[in-house]
């Protein structure tokens, strides 16, 4: 039996094609960059391969079907009536045309054969609609549903969904045990501080420059979780400890700092015995990939030191809570 790690690294990224983005951005002005995370992909598999990487890819549960009209059989018979009827992407359902080569913004079957091909690599749950938990209209029912046809979407490509990531990282208390009773093992939940807390509706101006603010300098602190075995977690809580923004041209001048502020807080994990959860959107590598790579490059082997000297590991969000529920089992023998 593997032993709890003695730090971890753990990486999550947030695999939505359009359908995360299709409420608030014009697809075609966004074009662009969700084209080109089918180069991303592969180059940020390629690298992880390099670096012994596991990763937890949560995938919106509509890209799973190969055809429009496997999509349409696999829809969940209650689905969340939003006060904002924008924020459903079911009736933009009746517009695709037939397949992923004819759509490929939101469609992407053959993006996760690529991801469950590589070794080290988790396909998760980011559900099956871009569900959001906190709007105004969602309720428990429709999200029950929804996390019930992520999971058929998943069994028909032979995948059991355990991990999961709350789309705009929006859940409570209630959705989380709904998570746990559906068979999830594992979530992402979000930094402590205040302006990274869950909420529905538009984001305070506020909120979102401090989030900002703080992937430059340290403002929250190092956001780190402990590696505790507890034999009562109905699902394992692995919050996120810095988001990966993407590379800006007008912005490069600052990378050295984005770069320190995650470097620094990954020694600090591996210090101290802690986790370290790193998480982005493929789509964030979609355009300046080259960059985007060159920077994530430099993360990883900064934890391939942080491995030799301090024992870190690399696990996906299903691993390690595999390893916690092993360490809680063994230690109540």
């Amino acid at each position: 039996m593997k032993t709890l790690p003695q730090s971890a690294l753990v990486i999550s990224l947030d695999l939505e094609l359009a359908w995360g983005v299709r409420d608030h951005l014009p697809i075609a002005r966004y074009r662009k960059n969700l084209l080109g995370v089918r180069q991303a992909i592969p180059a940020i598999l390629r690298l992880f391969q390099q670096h012994e990487i596991h990763a937890t890819w949560a995938a919106v549960g509509l890209l799973f079907a190969e055809t429009r009209e496997e999509l349409f059989a696999s829809l969940p018979a209650h689905r969340p009536q939003y006060d904002h009827p924008r924020l459903s992407p079911y009736p933009d359902l009746e517009h695709l045309r037939a397949n992923e080569a004819e759509e490929p913004c939101y469609f992407g079957a053959s993006l996760l054969r690529q991801i469950a091909a590589t070794p080290h690599q988790e396909i998760g749950s980011h559900s099956f609609s871009h569900f959001y938990c906190l709007e105004a209209g969602a309720s428990l029912e429709s999200f029950g549903d929804d996390l019930a046809a992520a999971q058929r979407a998943a069994a028909k490509r032979g995948m059991v969904l355990r991990s999961f990531v709350f789309p705009r990282n929006q859940y409570s208390a209630e959705y989380v045990a709904a998570c746990a009773g559906t068979g999830f093992r594992a979530m992402r939940g979000t930094e402590r501080s205040w302006f990274y807390q869950s909420r529905g509706g538009r984001e305070q101006l506020l909120r979102r420059f401090l989030r900002w603010l703080d992937s430059y300098a340290n403002i929250s602190g190092e956001n780190c979780f402990a590696l505790s075995s507890d034999s009562g977690t109905a699902i394992h809580n692995f919050p996120s400890s810095r988001f990966l923004r993407p590379y800006v041209p007008g912005l490069r001048a600052f990378d050295p700092l984005r770069r320190v502020r995650i470097l620094s807080a990954m020694e600090f994990a591996a210090q101290r015995g802690l986790g370290f959860h790193l998480w982005w959107h493929p789509h964030n590598f979609g355009i300046y990939l080259e960059q985007n790579l060159a920077f994530l490059g430099k993360i990883l082997a900064h934890y391939a030191k942080l491995r030799a000297q301090y024992g870190m590991e690399s696990l996906g969000m299903g691993e390690l809570a595999e390893r916690l529920d092993a360490s809680a089992v063994a230690a109540s023998a």
